[in-house]
């Protein structure tokens, strides 16, 4: 088993990723769920959906005692995005299977992802990427997923509907193995140009926007 991978950004965000080795019943008895999370995890219905839904928890949970911080658990806004309870902090959590990753940020919105690279980006190519980004991927599996992933974290950092990858979320061009990106949030009333880092890690791949 893999070995969980702590990623300090800056003085202000760190990232973990972790391994899932534990069951549900494992992963319950260490955390504390507020109400409005006891009523998630009873809608999830497939188990391994549940144990990763609780490892990202496990995840955020670690994170804030790393920093002598009480962990209260999490809420969600009007949006679905989740937020520490009593504490100003900024969270953003990422799952994939027998994985589970969190980042804590202290001063400003952050967004993650985790992602497999595979095949499948190859058919949401059209519905993700512009015209420009379509050119840059060229088809390339590999700079598929950075797009994806990346945008992912972007769309975690926004945390609003009324959005898409392809007209309102954009990656600038980047050299192979890039781990810094830059990203743009772009709509009528909200524009943001934002760092994205990108790491081989893991299942794949795992990008943080802030």
């Amino acid at each position: 088993m893999a070995a969980p991978v702590f990623l300090q950004l800056n003085d202000d965000c760190t990232v973990l990723l972790r391994p899932i080795s534990e069951d549900e019943s494992v992963l319950q008895a260490g955390l504390t769920l507020t109400t409005s999370e006891q009523e998630d995890l009873g809608s999830i219905r497939h188990p391994a959906q549940r144990v990763e839904w609780l490892a990202c928890r496990a995840a955020i949970r670690e994170l804030i005692e790393l920093r002598d911080l009480p962990y209260w658990g999490l809420q969600k806004d009007e949006f679905g995005k989740p937020h520490l309870v009593n504490l100003p902090w900024f969270i953003s959590l990422s799952h994939t299977a027998g994985w589970a990753a969190a980042v804590l940020h202290r001063s400003r919105p952050v967004g993650i992802d985790i992602e497999p690279i595979r095949d499948q980006f190859q058919r949401v190519v059209p519905r993700v990427l512009s015209n420009e980004e379509i050119a840059h991927a060229n088809g390339d599996s590999a700079r598929l997923a950075v797009y994806w992933c990346a945008k992912e974290a972007l769309y975690k950092l926004y945390g609003k509907r009324n959005l898409t990858f392809r007209e309102h979320l954009h990656v600038e061009p980047f050299v192979d193995n890039a781990d810094t990106l830059t990203g743009h949030v772009r709509l009528t009333d909200h524009q943001e140009q934002l760092v994205i880092r990108c790491f081989q890690i893991g299942p794949g791949l795992l990008a943080v926007a802030y």
